[in-house]
């Protein structure tokens, strides 16, 4: 109901070009579902049709599919899904990083350069819950022996990726990050440390100029507020 209030008081001043892409990203905790779900909502009430467009390196639609496949074959010699000593040993080896990277950058691009062009073509408000840069970053942390950035598969998929019209990244400090993890019982928390180099780096990546950064931490109608100006000033071009 509070969401519903929220968007009727704006809706009459909200006018929206049909083809946009929105990307939210930013550190867990920080308030991107929150968000996205309240401008879901506006979206839908101001007439034109959202699209959620979830993404993330490793995790990506076809990549499961062949994964899945994987497992299947190998039975229990396969390393389960999620964090497991097993998967940790079979990352070791070079070759299997590379071949799993590689695989997960294809199907990236394969979403980037052709899925999400196809929706905004199609009329939709392209919604993005993360982008390539949270990928980049998960794939510096955990995969710190392998230059990923540097790759041409790598280049290729940024540049072959459309800028989007308007981007938010939202960031918490690391205590404020663990306590919402908590409270929404995160099955795989990430470890303070590897939080803290999370954050780390989304503050450098917050110095590109597109990016709209945000205090998670703020009262949830001022955020959104925000948002909506600045989607406002975009969405009418």
């Amino acid at each position: 109901m509070a969401i519903r209030a929220f968007t009727l008081i704006v809706l009459s001043t909200f006018e929206l070009n049909k083809k946009l892409i929105i990307a939210f990203s930013g550190i867990d905790g920080g308030g991107k579902s929150t968000q996205i779900n309240r401008f879901v909502e506006l979206v839908e009430i101001s007439g034109s049709r959202p699209r959620v467009f979830w993404s993330r390196g490793g995790y990506t639609p076809g990549f499961n599919l062949a994964k899945k496949g994987y497992r299947k074959l190998r039975g229990s010699r396969a390393a389960p899904s999620g964090k497991s000593k097993q998967r940790d040993n079979a990352f070791k080896s070079p070759i299997v990083r590379k071949i799993w990277l590689s695989i997960a950058i294809v199907d990236m691009m394969f979403l980037y350069a052709i899925v999400l062009r196809f929706f905004k073509l199609r009329g939709f408000v392209v919604i993005c819950d993360r982008y390539w840069q949270d990928t980049a970053i998960d794939f510096k942390l955990n995969f710190p022996q392998e230059d990923v950035q540097q790759w041409w598969l790598w280049k290729l998929l940024v540049f072959m990726t459309p800028l989007p019209d308007a981007a938010f990244l939202l960031l918490v400090p690391v205590e404020e990050s663990i306590a919402r993890s908590k409270l929404k019982n995160e099955p795989f928390p990430d470890s303070p440390e590897v939080l803290r180099g999370r954050l780390e780096l989304y503050e450098a990546m917050a110095t590109k100029n597109y990016w709209n950064v945000l205090d998670g931490r703020r009262e949830i109608s001022s955020l959104s507020d925000e948002i909506i100006s600045i989607v406002k000033s975009v969405g009418r071009k």
